[in-house]
């Protein structure tokens, strides 16, 4: 593994830039460390589970992992270099806010000032709590059931202001797959990120495949993630959603990942099922090219960036 400065295009992982040649196949969206008030008990806070996730999915094949959890929500930054040199799988690592109701109102206004700096901050100097160097890949925000608050709004700026520094792309929780068009108009118009910088979680939650073929059209990547996660629609869809999106012309936008959120989750599937299950029906019924766009070749340009350099004494 690579862990000094990598080329002018990498992938930022927490033990350095990579090239994205050398990213492999990927797990797009994940969690190996995630804590919330609206998830009393179900915290992913346990580092030998983390190491247990990681290393069942490198001996199914998996090269990379992106964790999406934020700050302040346990995403446990000292932790991840350990876990990546254990498990010889690279891990990429956000900075970001999620939705209001995941934080305490008084830290919040704490944070908000200064976001864009913290956001710019965290991914070129490196992750609060965690050893020096340890930076961030990608910046996690999070849209709003079919709407976007002023929270929202708030944090989004940030991460456009963050992005127009660094390069780093913007990675979108979409709650029940709702709001895609809203966050598009916020970032991309309002706010000048390339569509291709934009990565829109949990669309397959809301399996409406006019909108994600213009979606797919308008530029952004589509995440396509928590298969076989219990109580979410997904699994009985996502064929579906994948042929529609192959037939017009759109493969080159998707992406796969596990989500895995809680602590009971960890019974289910998880990445593993991406290789083990998913995988080998997507060859079968759409030929051997298709898994490997989807989980090796898209996420390495998802996840690739020419990393800016911010000017010393800028704000961070």
């Amino acid at each position: 593994m690579n862990a000094t400065a990598g080329p002018s295009v990498a992938v930022r992982t927490v033990l350095g830039d990579v090239d994205p040649a050398e990213l492999g196949v990927c797990d797009a969206h994940d969690h190996l460390f995630l804590r919330s008030p609206r998830l009393p008990g179900e915290e992913l806070d346990d580092p030998a589970a983390a190491e247990q996730v990681l290393r069942a999915f490198a001996a199914a094949g998996g090269r990379a992992f992106v964790q999406w959890t934020p700050a302040g929500m346990g995403r446990a930054s000292g932790a991840l270099p350990g876990l990546s040199r254990a498990t010889g799988v690279h891990l990429v690592a956000a900075t970001g806010l999620h939705q209001a109701v995941h934080y305490d109102p008084a830290d919040l206004e704490r944070r908000y000032a200064g976001l864009a700096g913290f956001f710019t901050a965290e991914l070129t100097t490196g992750l609060h709590g965690a050893p020096g160097g340890v930076r961030a890949g990608l910046i996690k925000v999070a849209g709003d059931y079919h709407g976007l608050d002023a929270h929202t709004r708030r944090v989004m700026a940030a991460a456009a202001e963050a992005h127009h520094a660094t390069g780093a792309p913007i990675a979108v929780h979409h709650e029940l797959g709702t709001a895609a068009p809203d966050v598009l108009d916020l970032l991309c118009e309002r706010h000048g990120v390339p569509p291709r910088r934009v990565i829109l979680g949990h669309l397959n939650r809301h399996p409406d495949l006019r909108l994600h073929r213009e979606l797919a059209a308008a530029g952004a990547f589509l995440a396509l993630d928590g298969p076989s996660r219990a109580h979410h629609a997904t699994d009985h869809h996502l064929f579906d959603t994948v042929a529609a999106l192959v037939e017009a012309g759109h493969a080159d936008r998707l992406l796969l990942g596990g989500d895995t959120t809680t602590r009971s989750a960890r019974h289910a599937p998880g990445p593993t099922h991406l290789l083990t299950a998913l995988a080998p029906r997507l060859a079968r019924e759409f030929g051997p090219e298709l898994p490997h766009r989807l989980l090796t070749a898209n996420p390495a340009r998802a996840f690739a960036v020419a990393w800016r350099a911010v000017p010393a004494g800028a704000d961070s």
